[in-house]
């Protein structure tokens, strides 16, 4: 049985492919974001596209050049509302519409770890998936985590890559990946791999670097057994804009996305009318936030504060939530940064 997971990749039967988003998900639906579109639709989308397609299953797709602003999500989920209404969804316990996929318009589902095997099972390699299973293979004996804890995403995994495409891995587990971070490290002071330090987090993040001259990328992915909540055992309402001072008293999570950072607020510019010991986490759905900082780390967060009931036992706490797309220019900052 398929358990859908951040960064699962759907098919559907109009010929859109979507990302799973995250780990909480209704039972006839999955949480999702439009990543490629028919070209026979995208007039539909009043958006800007890559110059080039791509082809999968018999579709031939096209990607918007900008996935993750506010203003392409409007626009995004306007068109579907208006003309493909089975991927738009009301949340009740988020109060608010979302895209989520029907099951039952998923024409084919593509796992990490899945799409991975068959590419190591395959005996005909093209020059990239060769370098991929080269990578691969380096990483798992360096780090001694096992190959099946590691997926493929990406145009690589779907068999849309070009000579130009990157090797885009998944590592599932946090334990592995902090594993595969010390590997990097190692491999980086060697001289083997060549990490990139040209976006303002890559000294903290370090999942983006050169492997023989290709890019490559890494992230994380929840093994099922680090899955504790299911959709709907709490609800979530916005109650104001908050600007605070945290050091990080957990990093668990930090490297999946959501990202999760459990924390201790020192101080707010807003009055609140909590105190600030309620405030035990801040979660950013953004991924350039994504493992940007570690325990014991002083941050600045600015994001939507939301009170969170169990809806099993009635508790309330409270979060801060980072890409809510309620305000503009969210953001995590550790403390010395330049802002």
């Amino acid at each position: 049985m398929w358990i859908p997971r951040d960064g699962d990749c759907i098919l559907t039967e109009d010929g859109f492919l979507f990302y799973v988003f995250g780990y909480e998900h209704p039972e006839d639906r999955v949480f999702a974001f439009l990543k490629y579109i028919p070209r026979k639709f995208a007039k539909l989308f009043n958006l800007e596209y890559h110059g080039r397609t791509w082809n999968l299953a018999g579709e031939t797709l096209v990607r918007p050049t900008k996935l993750y602003t506010p203003e392409n999500y409007v626009r995004i989920i306007e068109t579907l509302r208006r003309r493909f209404p089975q991927y738009v969804y009301y949340c009740p316990f988020r109060r608010k519409e979302v895209v989520a996929v029907r099951k039952e318009f998923i024409r084919e589902v593509y796992v990490p770890c899945v799409q991975l095997r068959k590419l190591l099972n395959r005996e005909l390699k093209d020059a990239l998936q060769r370098e991929a299973v080269e990578f691969v293979d380096l990483l798992s004996d360096r780090s001694g985590v096992p190959l099946e804890k590691f997926g493929l995403h990406g145009s690589l995994s779907l068999g849309m890559h070009s000579e130009q495409s990157d090797i885009d891995l998944v590592v599932y587990g946090s334990r592995n990946f902090r594993r595969v971070e010390e590997a990097v490290s190692e491999l980086e002071a060697e001289g083997v791999i060549q990490m990139i330090y040209t976006k303002k987090f890559d000294s903290k993040k370090r999942q983006r670097g050169r492997y023989k001259g290709r890019l490559f990328f890494i992230n994380a992915v929840k093994e099922v057994n680090e899955i504790h909540e299911r959709y709907g055992e709490k609800s979530y309402r916005p109650v104001k804009p908050v600007d605070l001072r945290c050091i990080v008293k957990g990093d668990e999570e930090a490297m999946f996305r959501p990202s999760i950072y459990k924390v201790e607020c020192l101080d707010s510019r807003e009055e609140l009318e909590i105190g600030l010991n309620e405030i035990t986490q801040v979660i950013s759905m953004i991924g350039y936030y994504r493992n940007i900082a570690r325990k014991g780390d002083l941050i600045q967060v600015y994001g939507m504060l939301e009170e969170v009931k169990s809806n099993l036992n009635g508790k309330t706490s409270y979060q801060v939530v980072v890409g809510s797309g309620v305000e503009r220019n969210e953001h995590i900052w550790p403390i010395g940064e330049s802002l």
